[in-house]
């Protein structure tokens, strides 16, 4: 019987050994859930990059036990808005607002 891999444990492979696109991917991520509101794939790409970074490292960081963080990166998960924030600090990232070309002030 053959082994597959799941396309998370691809995509962790390949941004470990490529971490200098992991800007254009959260870029895109972020893009994406601006649009389409689907938090299931936003939590999915930040579950990626936190499993390139280290889980438990990152938990530290963020100040979560291991299984916290995996459970507020899960498909069902619902993270609060200062966890998200930390969560992305650890990354190297801060949430930032971005003007929307088409809409008025």
């Amino acid at each position: 019987m053959t082994d597959y891999r799941s396309l998370d444990d691809v995509t962790v492979e390949y941004f470990t050994q490529h971490p200098e696109e992991i800007d254009d991917f959260l870029n895109e991520t972020f893009a994406d859930y601006a649009l389409d509101g689907d938090s299931a794939a936003l939590l999915s790409a930040l579950r990626i990059i936190a499993r390139v970074k280290g889980i438990s490292t990152m938990a530290e960081e963020v100040g979560m036990t291991r299984q916290g963080l995996q459970k507020a990166l899960s498909a069902r998960g619902n993270p609060r808005l200062d966890n998200i924030n930390a969560i992305m600090r650890a990354m190297g990232y801060q949430l930032m607002p971005h003007r929307l070309e088409n809409t008025a002030a």
